[in-house]
């Protein structure tokens, strides 16, 4: 009967997910410095090579056929893992230097995935026999399978940096790794200099020779030395890339072509994006864009008469992928020394991943060299035991047929001649033919030659020199053999395109309408307020004119203020949208003022009477004016939120507990504050009386609120007899306003009702300017179309 160990459930999750973290780190996601190749990688090729013969001189075979070997014999992990990994060796837009040759449908440069592996064919590319064909020749150590039915390599040996060349990418737990691929010229160069120079060998002269990061899909690298070496040494950055491009005309027609795009980019959807703006107007420069790419990239946007390429490029860099970041992590694999099969993960820089991969060809070309002269005592000492039959030849056939079988004829050979026992066998396993005069030289001529190069391997190995310029000499002839022009383009003066916003709006009038929910929209023209479209139960609040190139700001009861280019607000005759579609506006928060930052909008603001003149170190006007609930007044300039802001907004009102902004308003100075509490208390008084803030703040008392009582209703009134219309709840209707309830800031007013209180603010639409006063209207009684 079995027994059941009791564990704490916490000791056992631990143990057991940091066995699994350490299984994807080691096992799964993270490649080895030394062949620079994840396990599942690793397996693809080893197979292609050594089970299937994929040879680049060989025939294609079927996808399914490779991914079928590498799952049942290495990978028992899933089909699609293992085929997607295979697409990639394949894509020459996803590696730098492919290893893996494809026949059919491998994806694209725009998405498109590649076909079933039913359809695909496979086999291995010339660089890829560089990571494979020394395998057979004792340079790494091999382990059992998962079954335990056959081994497998526990690294390639590896003949360039495949890490650097191809760069890698993975996510295990806790720790991921973005190393980008190299020009392997560079990286060889890089070696080189590496085993030759003398002294210590630091980044930044490994810059002398690598410029950087070579991407597969080429664009531009914006990062200037400093910074590379900043990646470098530290293992970690980003690095900036852009697409390029060129200029094309056709008699008077101008256009932009696009040339590369950044590494990681989808040029389907970079075209698409494109395409949307020109569509929506958000770049009026481009009439047209269309994707024209074959082999090579060529996307073409056809530019309105007049105007800048630069000025579109400017567009594109800023608001589209066509300008990017690749993050640079460079975390690998890392031999444990004495511990063969044992490696831990390690951030590298340059120096130390070229280092790595330098002790490992060291290491893997001598075990070449052991192996190679190994093969060549064995070869030496058959060779020797030939000599030694020919001297005595009559002799030995002599034995050899008066022999009672091999066996016998072994032995007696053995004895008379002082052979070993392969020599022996070697010597009766000979072909009569090769006993003839010219046969016998060749022999003899073959024991010379393979004396004389095991001589010259025991002269190699015995000098860690001789073993280093081997390595050097063999980096050299591999660069000759596959080195490509580099692809991205490094070393050129980065220009900073400026970037004007409303240099790309197309400007025209248009009335922004936000009702009381917080609805908006932009139509060309509207007759009356009541004849534009809102949904039920809402109602028409702000209607300002202004063209689109103007900015709108909307104030919040939450004290944030949310800025965009009017440009941006939806057109349509419909209801619009809601403000939270486009601004991370709280739950609850709603809108309670609407600025327009237009010359047109803010004329006609009455300035600040003389008797009250503003101090000397007081922000201009205009102002925003906002009173809260518990009856405090911010007063503070609109020019800082005259610029679109984020999706958070910009505060404008610091809040406290229990607080909110009631209502805001645009002033010129020469207002008059007109407040009402619920329990009916009026108060009017200039506004200049409150103090301008030069950012946001609490403000200044407005109104002494008593408890239980808060503000309800405020406007800013331009005549005495002005104010905000307010009903009480016995139905009475008055308005608020300085010629009958004058008083100080800060004071509590006159009481209005003796019984019962202020049930409501009768609010009336925002209309900036007058309709009455518009010529333009037309005659659309539905508000008309933009």
């Amino acid at each position: 009967m079995s027994s059941v160990d009791n564990a704490p459930l916490h000791d056992t999750t631990r143990e057991r997910y940091l066995s699994y973290a350490l299984s994807v780190i080691t096992s799964r996601a993270l490649p080895d410095v030394r062949d620079g190749l994840k396990p599942v990688q690793r397996r693809i090729l080893y197979t292609m090579f050594h089970e299937l013969a994929l040879h680049p001189s060989n025939r294609y075979r079927k996808c399914a056929a490779v991914v079928g070997d590498v799952m049942g014999k290495y990978h028992p992990h899933g089909d699609t893992s293992i085929y997607d990994a295979l697409v990639r060796l394949a894509q020459d837009f996803s590696l730098r230097d492919t290893l893996v040759d494809p026949q059919g449908n491998f994806g694209s440069l725009d998405g498109d995935p590649p076909a079933a592996m039913r359809y695909t064919e496979c086999r291995l590319r010339p660089l890829a026999e560089e990571l494979l064909q020394e395998i057979t020749r004792g340079t790494v150590d091999f382990r059992p399978t998962y079954d335990g039915q056959r081994d497998e390599p526990i690294v390639l040996p590896a003949q360039f940096p495949q890490l650097l060349v191809n760069g890698s990418e993975g996510i295990a737990v806790g720790l991921s790794t973005r190393i980008p691929p190299h020009h392997l010229g560079e990286i060889v160069d890089a070696c080189v200099l590496m085993i030759t120079a003398e002294g210590e060998i630091t980044v930044d002269r490994l810059l002398d020779v690598v410029k950087g990061p070579d991407f597969p899909t080429g664009g531009m690298m914006l990062n200037d030395r400093a910074s590379l070496r900043e990646i470098y040494e530290t293992g970690s950055g980003s690095i900036r890339l852009r697409g390029e491009w060129t200029t094309e005309a056709e008699g008077r027609k101008h256009r932009v072509v696009i040339t590369s795009v950044p590494y990681g980019v989808n040029k389907a959807k970079l075209v698409e994006r494109i395409g949307e703006d020109v569509v929506q107007k958000k770049l009026p420069l481009v009439t047209d864009v269309r994707d024209e790419s074959t082999d090579d990239v060529r996307v073409v946007l056809d530019l309105k008469a007049g105007a800048d390429p630069e000025d579109v490029m400017a567009w594109l860099y800023k608001r589209t992928p066509l300008e990017t970041s690749f993050p640079v992590n460079m975390n690998a694999l890392v031999p444990v020394p004495d511990r063969p099969g044992l490696a831990v993960p390690e951030r590298l820089d340059l120096v130390a991943a070229l280092q790595h991969w330098l002790d490992f060809r060291y290491e893997t070309v001598r075990r070449r060299y052991v192996y190679d002269l190994t093969r060549l005592e064995e070869r030496i000492h058959i060779l020797e035991g030939f000599a030694i039959l020919f001297g005595g030849l009559d002799e030995a056939i002599r034995i050899i047929r008066e022999s009672d079988g091999r066996r016998d004829a072994q032995k007696k050979l053995m004895a008379r001649f002082d052979l070993s026992e392969l020599q022996s066998d070697a010597i009766l396993d000979l072909r009569l033919y090769r006993l003839a005069r010219l046969e016998i030289q060749s022999i003899l001529d073959e024991l010379d030659e393979k004396r004389a190069a095991a001589a010259e391997i025991r002269r190699i190995l015995g000098s860690e020199a001789l073993l280093w310029e081997r390595v050097r000499v063999e980096l050299l002839e591999l660069r000759k053999l596959y080195e490509t022009p580099r692809r991205t383009t490094v070393g050129e003066p980065v220009r900073d395109y400026t970037f004007d916003e409303s240099a790309y709006l197309v400007r025209e009038d248009a009335w922004v309408v936000v009702t009381r929910d917080g609805w908006l929209k932009r139509q060309g023209t509207v007759t009356a307020v009541d004849k534009v479209r809102v949904r039920e139960g809402d109602e028409v609040g702000w209607m300002l004119r202004t063209d689109t190139a103007r900015t709108i700001t909307f104030l919040g009861s939450d004290g944030t203020a949310y800025s965009m280019r009017v440009d941006d607000v939806p057109a349509t005759t419909g209801f619009g949208k809601p403000l939270q579609t486009f601004f991370s506006m709280p739950d609850g928060a709603r809108v309670v003022g609407v600025a327009i930052h237009d010359p047109a909008f803010l004329r006609g603001l009455p300035p600040a009477p003389p008797e009250l003149p503003a101090a000397p170190d007081d922000p201009p006007p205009p102002h925003l004016v906002a009173i809260t609930r518990l009856g405090r007044i911010v007063r503070l300039p609109l020019e800082p939120h005259a610029e679109p802001s984020n999706k958070n907004g910009r505060l404008f009102a610091r809040l406290g507990e229990g607080d909110e902004v009631v209502s805001a308003e645009v002033s010129g100075g020469g207002e008059i504050v007109a407040v009402a509490t619920a329990e009916g208390h009026a108060l009017a008084f200039p506004v200049a009386e409150a103090n301008v803030l030069k950012a946001a703040g609490k403000g200044t008392i407005g109104i002494k609120i008593r408890k239980g009582d808060h503000v309800l209703a405020f406007e800013l009134a331009t005549s005495p007899t002005d104010g905000p219309v307010v009903t009480t709840t016995r139905g009475r209707t008055f308005v608020v306003c300085a010629k009958e309830h004058a008083g100080p800031r800060a004071g509590r007013g006159r009481l209005v009702i003796n019984r019962g209180g202020i049930a409501s603010w009768q609010r009336v639409p925002h209309v900036r300017p007058a309709l009455d006063s518009m010529t333009d209207g037309g005659p659309d009684a539905d508000g008309g179309e933009e």
